[in-house]
């Protein structure tokens, strides 16, 4: 494990050569009492998790980090938290790689796209430890090498033309994420945060269908609502407010599932 003297001021970084997951490291430290913001990094992670409890193992030449936080965090403007840090990644991304920057797109909840092909993904976990809410934000951003085999479009920014080393990622994502968090100011500058991720979503206006836990859906993704659930118009004109499920969508509308 190393710390990193030049982290950025108001969040200290651990980085470690291969961790279980930095996510479950830096939950089990807010157990033990650490106090965030604290970055975890991993060269490799060999117990990586994603929705729905999937698993993988990552290796060296991506970014695999979590941001733990303690404060500030109401539990009403949790969820918008996905947001807060998917603005943060695309940021850091669009400034280590300029000319990548007109091709990001953000795809609703959690992942980033890159000319369509999934290349980073989050996840939000939380808990209350000692009566206090505890949010762990797990980031994953391929920039060395993607995933085969899988079933929908990914890709990495080396693969397209951007070569970005997992620790000059870092060193950008730190401020990148601080002046998010800033702006996001414990929700109350969540109308902000949303008409920004808004202005770089993928799929506004376009057909998608929506997978939830017991049905699906199909529908034009109309907008986010002030909580930041995704408004579908359905073919019967009415508007369904989606609060957890998985965007699918035609190639065209830029929108992939994953």
């Amino acid at each position: 494990m190393h710390r990193d003297p030049d982290a950025d001021a108001s969040a200290r970084l651990m980085t470690f050569d291969t961790l279980g997951s930095t996510s479950a490291e830096a939950l089990s430290r807010a157990r033990a009492g650490e106090q965030g913001p604290l970055w975890i990094v991993a060269e490799r992670q060999t117990a990586g998790r994603g929705r729905r409890g999937n698993a993988w193992t990552s290796e060296p030449g991506n970014l695999f980090a979590s941001l733990l936080l303690t404060e500030g965090l109401p539990a009403a403007h949790l969820p918008e938290l996905c947001f807060v840090v998917a603005l943060g990644v695309r940021d850091a991304v669009a400034e280590a790689a300029p000319h990548l920057g007109p091709r990001l797109k953000l795809k609703w909840p959690n992942d980033l796209l890159l000319d369509g092909a999934k290349f980073a993904g989050i996840l939000i976990e939380g808990e209350t430890v000692r009566e206090r809410s505890v949010v762990v934000a797990g980031i994953g951003i391929n920039c060395a090498h993607h995933p085969v085999g899988v079933p929908y479009p990914v890709t990495d920014l080396a693969a397209s033309g951007a070569v970005v080393t997992p620790a000059d990622l870092m060193r950008v994502l730190a401020h990148a994420m601080r002046a998010r968090l800033a702006q996001w100011d414990a929700g109350s500058g969540f109308a902000t945060i949303r008409a920004e991720w808004l202005s770089h979503a993928a799929g506004i206006g376009g057909d998608i269908r929506v997978r939830l836990s017991d049905r699906e859906l199909s529908g034009k993704f109309e907008t986010l609502d002030r909580m930041g659930r995704l408004m579908l118009r359905l073919p019967a004109g009415n508007l369904e407010a989606i609060t957890v499920g998985e965007v699918f969508a035609p190639m065209h509308a830029g929108v992939n599932n994953g």
